[in-house]
């Protein structure tokens, strides 16, 4: 049953790749809205399965001071793929002719998505390992972060020279990685005691990081007063809704 699970979660998590054929419809402006709200509601919704389910999970199967220092691992791995995706990205657009630094600029991004879709597919692994309430809180977080991102990913992979429906197709491929990422550690989870409450504290740290580090930043070019009020808000009800769905599946 968890294994069917985990297929049906990480699947769900890839087709989300597909999302990009939803913008073909949307006006920029309706594009703008849209990722204004889903990047204040998959902050609170990251935020939430982190601090919520993911650490207290591992906590009580590690202990506390383990857990948060593999979360802060996680936080600095994270750090550190980040880094280097960013500046491989500055290094192919200084040192390349303009008709020339798009395709490498498309390639990392691929790449780049690649591990995060692995690591979303080991997330979702642990957390049914874990427990049912917990896989679906973490598939539902994830879901919330991907959305936007692979909205940007599409994008992103647009600017650098692919046509839609190649940007398309090497984005559900990317995306797929979730799908093996979760089959790889199911099946050798077993292999470490606990691993799955070690992965989970990681997990926790990814999370926190995206949100810190990549979403919240963000979130703060805004400096309209009432926008700012509608993504606390958005913000808020992510987590709740975490929270929620925690609560009612205990």
């Amino acid at each position: 049953m968890v294994l069917e699970l985990i297929i049906a979660a990480t699947v769900l998590v890839s087709l989300l790749s597909l999302v990009g054929l939803a913008l073909f419809a949307l006006s920029d402006k309706k594009i703008g809205l849209v990722m204004f709200l889903l990047v204040s509601f998959s902050t609170g919704a990251i935020l939430g399965a982190g601090f919520f389910d993911l650490l207290p999970e591992a906590v009580e199967k590690i202990g506390t001071a383990v857990a948060l220092q593999i979360a802060f691992i996680g936080i600095m791995v994270s750090f550190v793929i980040e880094k280097i995706i960013h500046w491989r990205h500055h290094h192919h657009l200084d040192h390349s002719h303009e008709g020339k630094r798009k395709h490498p600029l498309g390639l990392l991004t691929l790449v780049g998505d690649s591990i995060h879709n692995f690591l979303d597919g080991v997330t979702i692994s642990a957390a049914f390992i874990a427990s049912v309430p917990l896989g679906i809180t973490a598939t539902f977080a994830v879901v919330c972060h991907e959305i936007p991102h692979e909205i940007g990913n599409f994008t992103l992979l647009l600017y650098s020279g692919y046509s839609r429906k190649t940007a398309l197709f090497f984005n559900f491929l990317t995306a797929l990685t979730a799908v093996a990422g979760g089959l790889l550690f199911f099946f050798f989870s077993s292999a470490v005691q606990n691993f799955e409450s070690i992965a989970l504290a990681f997990a926790a740290g990814t999370f926190i990081y995206i949100a810190g580090a990549d979403l919240i930043p963000e979130l703060h070019k805004e400096k309209d007063v009432k926008n700012s009020v509608v993504q606390f808000s958005a913000i808020m009800i992510g987590a709740a809704l975490v929270l929620l769905i925690t609560n009612s599946l205990q």
